[in-house]
């Protein structure tokens, strides 16, 4: 007799992922001890036990509430009962920068960044379909462009994300399945956190208004702009130029969302640190608008001026180009 259904469908998403080229042999799942993140630990043990892939098990205490240290040594023990080796417990320090997520997300992030730097792996992390749908919502929110709305990927690097297809009720059960008793972070109820509201108010409204299905169409969404973002993204790296210049004629047709791309990538590759949606505009003005307006003031120290039909990119201690 096979697996029980919930635990089938998350053993093979997680069979799925760690199938992808981008993904590292060695392998390091981030683990709270919520239900998601302890049925992928579950299930990529299985998995890479049966691959031969060595997996870790990494759990971040992030000190925020009473107990937090006795939680993350109850992960550990879980870490060590399923055979990870090797199991870590990472207390971090979290600021205040951005608000409470945003900090903790930060110590977090740099955590699992020199853990897995250490051990060459690509980390697992438990966001499922319905983490997902909440990202486009909120993306949508602040009104940030394709980007936002178009959520987490699968595949981002080191980060490895195999449930993004994989329902929040579907990892209870697996837990449930297999004996293991998740721990239910109070943080994922407390309605001071904009995400725990648009979990617990705004989709539940959306799947009530719309009949069902908002949930899965969000993440759907999400996919589906990834597709375009790469190919839009595919086609301006192959055209963007190297060096300070930047010929107008090659900007001029080509589609705003394409020619922003280009942009972007011409100023990083001359020297400029990432730039905000305002200073892509104004670059762009310099292209499609342009009434001799002075240079445009880039982060980094880079300026960028029109002339002769072509624009230059000049750092503060270099002459024209």
């Amino acid at each position: 007799m096979g697996p029980a259904p919930p635990v089938a469908e998350v053993r093979t998403a997680v069979r799925h992922a760690l199938a992808q080229p981008e993904v590292r042999h060695q392998l390091l799942v981030a683990c709270s001890g919520g239900p998601d993140s302890l049925a992928l630990a579950a299930a990529t043990a299985f998995v890479a036990a049966n691959a031969g892939r060595p997996a870790g098990l990494i759990t971040i205490d992030h000190g925020l509430q009473p107990g937090s240290a006795e939680q993350a040594q109850r992960v550990a023990a879980i870490g060590f009962e399923l055979g990870f080796d090797p199991v870590e417990v990472v207390p971090v320090e979290v600021g205040t920068d951005g608000g409470p997520e945003a900090a903790a997300r930060t110590a977090r992030y740099a955590a699992l960044d020199a853990a897995a730097e250490a051990l060459d792996a690509s980390v697992l992390l438990g966001h499922v379909l319905d983490d997902q749908a909440e990202t486009v919502l909120l993306g949508l929110a602040r009104g940030s462009g394709p980007r936002s709305v178009a959520g987490m990927r699968a595949v981002d690097g080191r980060y490895v994300r195999p449930l993004l297809k994989v329902r929040r009720d579907t990892t209870r059960a697996a837990c449930a399945a297999l004996g293991l008793e998740p721990w239910d972070d109070p943080h994922n109820t407390d309605p001071g956190f904009r995400r725990v509201r648009v979990r617990q108010e705004v989709l539940p409204l959306l799947e009530d208004v719309l009949d069902g299905g908002a949930t899965d169409a969000l993440a759907r969404t999400a996919h589906l702009l990834q597709d375009d973002l790469d190919a839009l993204d595919e086609w301006a790296t192959r055209i963007t130029p190297a060096g300070p210049v930047l010929a107008l004629a090659d900007l001029e047709a080509l589609p705003r969302a394409v020619r922003t791309r280009v942009l972007r990538a011409w100023a990083r590759g001359a020297g400029a640190e990432p730039i905000s949606a305002e200073r892509t505009a104004a670059l762009d003005a310099l292209v499609v608008d342009w009434h001799g307006q002075g240079p445009i003031q880039l982060p980094g120290g880079v300026s960028v001026r029109r002339s002769s039909g072509r624009l230059e990119a000049i750092r503060p201690d270099e002459g024209n180009p």
